[in-house]
């Protein structure tokens, strides 16, 4: 069984092409991935509006998209097209997943996922950057 970190894309990035896991600039993003590492999981991947699922060292170049102007439809067909991607690097079935991205991110992912946690679940950007900060410190 692997462990696999999802993480979600944010709007800060970049102005010019670069590896994903640089392109995203924010601190959230940056202690998200600094925690997501810390795991030392099997694998590690970035939830990108545009792209789906991202390889951490996959050179891209800077986008304006988010999840937050798809309507249902498209936020649906997003979340089917990460699951086939999923399906081709993972066992959704038996793998862990270990989720850092907001609920738009994963509502329609969930139900394929067997086995996940979701450590910051129900907490606003504050609190989180707050247990992210907690839990690198441990």
């Amino acid at each position: 069984m692997d462990t696999i970190v999802l993480i979600s894309c944010v709007k800060k990035k970049e102005q010019y092409p670069c590896k994903a896991e640089d392109l995203y600039i924010s601190p959230f993003f940056k202690k998200n991935l600094a925690y997501a590492k810390s795991l030392n999981p099997s694998k590690i991947f970035i939830l990108s509006a545009k792209y789906g699922l991202l390889e951490l060292d996959r050179v891209i170049e800077p986008y304006e998209m988010t999840l937050k102007s798809f309507n249902k439809t498209e936020l649906k067909q997003w979340s089917d097209n990460v699951i086939q991607q999923l399906k081709q690097i993972a066992q959704i079935e038996k793998d862990k997943f270990i989720i850092l991205a907001g609920n738009k991110y994963r509502m329609h992912l969930l139900p394929y996922l067997k086995n996940y946690d979701i450590p910051l679940e129900g907490l606003g950007i504050g609190k989180q950057l707050q247990r992210l900060d907690n839990l690198l410190n441990e």
